[in-house]
C-alpha cells in the first residue's frame, strides 16, 4: 500500500509534508531496536547473574525498555536508533516531537496491538494513515525524516 501524504499549515505559513512509514520499514526499525535491547538485556544478565533474581531481572528489563523507547522517541531525534536507521519518526499529527508521558503511553499500548494476535501492528499495513492500534490510542504517527 502507498504511503499517504498529509499537508499542513505549519506556524510560519509553510507547507509540511508527512509522509507516513508502513509496515516494513517499521518493522525493520522494530529488528534493529530488538537487537539492541536484545544485547542490552543480555550484557545486563551477565553482570546480575549472581546479584538478582529472575523477577528482578525482568523489572530491569522492562524499565530499560520502557525508558528506551520513551526517551528516544520524546526526545529531538524523535527516534529510537532502528528509527533513526531507517529514516524514520514518531511524532504528532503536525509531525512535533512527542512527550515523554505520550511515549510512554505509546509503549504500554502496544502490548493491545500484540494481544489482538499482533492485528494491531499489521493495521498499519492498511491503514490510511498508518497507524496502528498504539499510534491510534496515543494519537502519534510515523512518518519519514525530512
Amino acid at each position: 500500500m502507498e504511503n499517504i501524504d498529509q499537508i499542513l499549515d505549519a506556524p510560519q505559513g509553510e507547507a509540511i509534508k508527512l509522509q507516513y512509514a508502513g509496515f516494513w520499514i517499521r518493522t525493520g526499525a522494530y529488528f534493529i531496536d530488538a537487537i539492541i535491547l536484545g544485547l542490552v538485556g543480555f550484557v545486563f544478565g551477565i553482570a546480575m547473574a549472581d546479584v538478582a533474581s529472575d523477577t528482578i531481572g525482568s523489572v530491569i528489563n522492562l524499565l530499560v525498555g520502557v525508558s528506551y523507547f520513551a526517551v528516544m522517541e520524546s526526545s529531538g531525534f524523535q527516534a529510537t536508533l532502528g528509527k533513526m536507521a531507517v529514516g524514520i519518526k514518531v511524532g504528532d499529527q503536525n509531525g512535533d516531537p512527542i512527550g515523554v508521558l505520550n511515549a510512554v503511553g505509546r509503549y504500554f499500548a502496544k502490548l493491545i496491538s500484540a494481544l489482538l494476535l499482533c492485528i494491531g501492528f499489521m493495521m498499519v499495513g492498511w491503514d490510511e494513515k498508518n497507524q496502528g492500534i498504539h499510534d491510534k490510542l496515543a494519537n502519534t504517527y510515523v512518518f519519514y525524516s525530512r
